[in-house]
């Protein structure tokens, strides 16, 4: 399998954990006594991910700090946050592929290493981008509805019942040409969206929001389902 560059988001404020992060930026809080940012990395490490770039604003020492025996890139965000969109962009000098997966750590997975499951769907001759998306009826601590809806030609809508999953492969060039310094991801999307390019695959599997308290409850209980 083609090993991938990998972005694992992780400069946000983490604002709906409340006192959870006054402290302690949101990829440090645990789950099941791992911290979510290492949880990242171990599926990063199973599908043989390199190099990986983490982003950091919030709290970015205390991040920096604990990646610092880890085999990762640090770009810290400054003065301001970049949003998704920025962040890669910010990062595209220390990723220097053409193609890279991106990942948010703020979820738990139950079921196959997400990162290997988009690897094995990539096909950068009909796809700019592909999107891990999780059907509405396996998410567990989502709040509101999906997130696109796929149709059976293949055309993209929203909302839907889809949930993007936090996991995508994007090719970096789709990135680079985008005029502002921080914007959403979701720009992008929309662009390529418009021009056909951009691709859905559905995980096999559960999935856990950790955006909030209440999440980590949630996802403690699915993962000992899972033992």
């Amino acid at each position: 399998m083609e090993n991938f560059a990998l972005m694992i988001f992780a400069a946000g404020f983490g604002t709906r954990m409340g006192e959870l992060t006054r402290s302690r930026p949101k990829p440090m809080i645990e789950v099941g006594g791992k911290a979510l940012i290492d949880r990242a990395m171990d599926l990063a490490r199973n599908a043989d991910m390199g190099p990986i770039v983490v982003n950091v604003h919030y709290l970015a020492e205390m991040l920096e700090e604990h990646l610092a025996d880890a085999d990762v890139q640090i770009s810290r965000e400054t003065p301001e946050i970049l949003d998704t969109g920025g962040g890669l962009k910010a990062a595209l000098p220390m990723i220097d592929a053409p193609v890279v997966a991106t990942m948010n750590p703020d979820v738990v997975w139950s079921g196959p290493n997400p990162l290997r499951v988009a690897i094995q769907s990539w096909a950068p001759e009909r796809m700019d981008a592909l999107l891990l998306c999780v059907p509405i009826e396996r998410t567990i601590g989502r709040t509101g509805g999906g997130d696109f809806d796929l149709a059976q030609d293949g055309s993209v809508s929203r909302p839907g019942n889809l949930v993007y999953g936090g996991v995508q492969i994007i090719k970096t060039e789709r990135v680079a040409e985008m005029q502002e310094k921080a914007f959403s991801l979701n720009a992008v999307w929309n662009k390529l969206a418009a021009e056909n390019r951009v691709c859905f695959e559905i995980y096999d599997g559960h999935w856990c929001d950790v955006g909030s308290p209440s999440g980590i409850a949630l996802a403690e209980e699915m993962i000992a389902r899972d033992v």
